[in-house]
């Protein structure tokens, strides 16, 4: 999976990985244990961008588009340009988020890693569960 810090063009964290996860649900080919387009940056993205979420996700069921096109699409939703001021609150909240203590604590038990304290932001906790995942399903 690509990570949640991760931005493409337009500058925005997170929506690549959206656009992947919603593409590979829309293509049957999504791991079950991912939610093609959850609740938490998911929507956070949906809403910071101002995007209808059906209409989003109807978009890549239908276009099957990459994500040049997939940032096209929300450009011409947006009127062609994006509020950048938007753009550094929806990626400062991404950034500074953090998972509650029992997620926390599942996320770096599974990955076999001691709990100090250390790490605390969910961007870096998705990518050590994400990394998790695609060891014990791809690996073992």
């Amino acid at each position: 999976m690509i990570s949640s810090g991760v931005a493409g063009p337009l500058g925005v964290l997170h929506l690549p990985r959206l656009w992947q996860k919603t593409s590979l649900e829309a293509a049957g080919k999504l791991h079950a244990d991912y939610p093609g387009c959850g609740k938490g940056y998911d929507q956070m993205v949906l809403d910071g961008l101002g995007l209808d979420r059906e209409e989003f996700l109807g978009y890549i069921k239908s276009s099957k588009p990459t994500y040049v096109q997939l940032e096209s699409w929300v450009l011409a939703k947006k009127g062609g340009s994006l509020d950048q001021n938007a753009v550094k609150e929806l990626n400062a909240a991404i950034k500074g988020y953090n998972h509650d203590d029992a997620t926390r604590k599942g996320i770096l038990e599974s990955a076999g890693r001691p709990d100090d304290g250390s790490i605390k932001d969910a961007v870096n906790l998705n990518n050590l569960d994400d990394w998790q995942t695609f060891y014990n399903s791809e690996l073992k």
